[in-house]
């Protein structure tokens, strides 16, 4: 009886709340239909029908997940950019060094990726490391970037300086050389004044060709590899023609596409020497120094090239004047390897804003060991390894017989008319 009571009651609690689901457990109870809103009940074991507005409600749910998605990464975007416009942005300059093998020059060309250039590695590692937004990568000129001098191909630099303006980021020189190849170097940094350009406010350049001294080797007299020494001699008179240059002349027979009236062919020369020389991996080299207010494309190059035409033989010292003057001279140009960019001079900005208690003097007293080493770790070596393994000095002077200095010379007398050379001076 009492077993028939309690089936009895169980039959109606499962009436009422639906059967049990081992995995789900018990349903909960089942609510009596509210008036006006009764339905009939559904068969046993039939499933209940879906909404159809329901049917697609894992799709719909996805495009919500993807529109947050993407609202979220707009937010995170917002802020970031926020982030980086609280950060100040200030007009710095960047003192860098870098080995120019490999490279067609510093200057960047937007939009050409054949030829790469030295600024192609500087402005990535910019973007990369957060200083400039892409798009200024893209227009350097939103950055207001300005170069101190546009070195050649193949040229390096120890102490090339730009101008630009960037978010100040906290250890800013150990991210952008962070991004950079270990041949190019962030090696100083300091603000400057909001309308400084580093090109205009520049007030001279010092350069440096490094060479072996076979260069200078007699054509007749003297041994003509790395042997040779160069004696105290030779470097006297190499000097006294190096000296020949201070001043102001017209080099328009030094450049390419420059006429002999033409203004900007003159230019002044403060100093020129060439240093004792040194041994390095049993050649010995030496170092030509020359400072001046501005070069011309290839200037220095055919400074060195004609000077060690006249010490080899190949020219007549009094070439050297005749090329200032109106007629066309051939002028040798030596190679791009031994060419370095060592320091840029800013005597005029320094005198009005060195000490004036918000900016610091461009001088660079405090990078110079870092410079040296820089030098001594990079540019030399590779001067020296590709002097010896492409032999870019030795196969030039090959070509110095080629050229007609005799011809210049009847020219210039007013015997004759001067051959073209083989060779060309054009670019």
């Amino acid at each position: 009886m009492a077993i028939r009571v309690v089936r009895a009651a169980a039959g109606a609690v499962r009436r009422a709340c639906g059967p049990c689901s081992p995995s789900l457990g018990p349903r909960l109870l089942r609510l009596p239909p509210m008036a006006g809103n009764v339905e009939a009940p559904a068969p046993v074991g039939a499933r209940p029908e879906r909404d159809p507005k329901a049917r697609g409600g894992w799709r719909g749910g996805a495009r919500i997940w993807e529109e947050t998605e993407q609202q979220a990464k707009k937010l995170r975007s917002a802020s970031d950019a926020e982030q980086h416009r609280k950060l100040p942005k200030r007009k710095i300059v960047l003192l860098m060094g870098y080995s120019g093998k490999g490279y067609h020059g510093m200057q960047r060309n937007v939009g050409s990726s054949q030829f790469k250039t030295i600024e192609d590695d500087l402005v990535s590692a910019l973007v990369r490391s957060g200083c400039i937004p892409e798009n200024h990568g893209e227009d350097m000129r939103k950055m207001s970037f300005q170069r101190c001098a546009r070195t050649d191909k193949g040229v390096s630099a120890a102490g090339q300086v730009v101008s630009l303006k960037v978010w100040l980021i906290d250890d800013i020189l150990e991210k952008i050389n962070g991004h950079l190849p270990p041949h190019i170097r962030i090696l100083g940094l300091k603000r400057v004044t909001g309308g400084f350009n580093s090109k205009n406010k520049c007030d001279a350049r010092t350069y440096l060709y490094m060479l072996p001294t076979f260069a200078f080797a007699h054509k007749d007299h003297d041994v003509q590899d790395e042997s040779y020494r160069l004696s105290a001699d030779t470097l006297r008179r190499v000097n006294a023609l190096l000296a020949c240059y201070k001043g102001t002349h017209n080099f328009h027979n030094f450049t390419s596409q420059k006429g002999p009236r033409e203004a900007s062919a003159r230019r002044y020369i403060l100093d020129m020497f060439c240093e004792e020389p040194f041994v390095r991996e049993g050649m010995e080299f030496a170092v030509i120094k020359v400072k001046g207010q501005s070069f011309m494309t290839h200037q220095i190059r055919k400074m060195v090239g004609l000077v060690v035409a006249v010490i080899k033989g190949y020219a007549p010292e009094s070439l050297l004047e005749r090329s200032w003057g109106e007629a066309k001279v051939d002028v040798p140009k030596a190679p791009g390897l031994g060419l370095v960019l060592e320091r840029v001079h800013f005597d005029k900005y320094n005198q009005r804003f060195g000490n004036d208690g918000l900016h610091e003097p461009l001088d660079w007293t405090q990078e110079e060991a870092g410079v040296a080493a820089f030098k001594e770790q990079h540019i030399y070596p590779t001067i020296i390894s590709t002097e010896r393994q492409e032999r870019s000095m030795a196969r030039w002077l090959g070509t110095l017989p080629v050229h007609d200095f005799d011809a210049t010379a009847h020219a210039a007398a007013g015997l004759g008319a001067k051959a073209p050379s083989p060779l060309g001076d054009s670019d």
